[in-house]
């Protein structure tokens, strides 16, 4: 098996980081353990970085600080029952996601790094960044799920229009001349 192969297979298989068995909802997330793996993997390469001096102090704490905010946004995203505060912060997920990609590019740019060494990383993001993006279009678009109901975008059955006219229309309410 080739070593693009390998790594690949590697990648599709979510091993938790954590051993112990999920006791919220949020743990049971393949997001979830897809973050988890990403900061499993960037705290080797962050540390190294640091060792090696040079002016990539700032990038490496962004990157740190990243990845925490994509994992703690899902975290407390998957908690909320609104849908669009749920979206709200699987989409502020998603901009952390995608600001570790830009990090690890910054890190190659500033040639700390090798491109080499970041494609792992970066084939995790895209995974993160991929689920993110549906479950941001899942819970911001109304009418995907069966709670709510379709609006009828082509109009192919519109619904009669009740026209009311006040001409015609007897008032309920009680006026002066009424009285008798």
């Amino acid at each position: 098996m080739s070593d693009s192969k390998a790594k690949n297979q590697a990648l599709n298989e979510i091993k938790p980081v954590l051993s112990s068995p999920p006791m919220s909802d949020h743990e049971k997330l393949d997001l979830y353990q897809l973050e988890l793996l990403f900061i499993a993997w960037v705290t080797p390469l962050l540390e190294a970085v640091a060792a090696a001096r040079g002016r990539t102090r700032e990038v490496c704490d962004q990157l740190d600080r990243a990845s925490l905010s994509a994992l703690l946004n899902t975290a407390e995203g998957n908690g909320k029952r609104q849908r669009p505060v749920r979206a709200k912060f699987f989409d502020d997920a998603r901009g952390s996601a995608t600001e570790c990609a830009g990090c690890l590019d910054a890190l190659v740019a500033k040639r700390a790094v090798t491109e080499e060494r970041i494609l792992d990383g970066k084939r995790i993001l895209v995974r993160i960044v991929s689920i993110l993006c549906a479950l941001v279009d899942r819970f911001d678009t109304p009418g995907q799920l069966k709670d709510e109901p379709r609006e009828n975008p082509l109009n192919i059955f519109p619904e009669p229009q009740r026209v009311v006219s006040y001409l015609t229309k007897k008032s309920r309410t009680r006026t002066r001349r009424n009285r008798a």
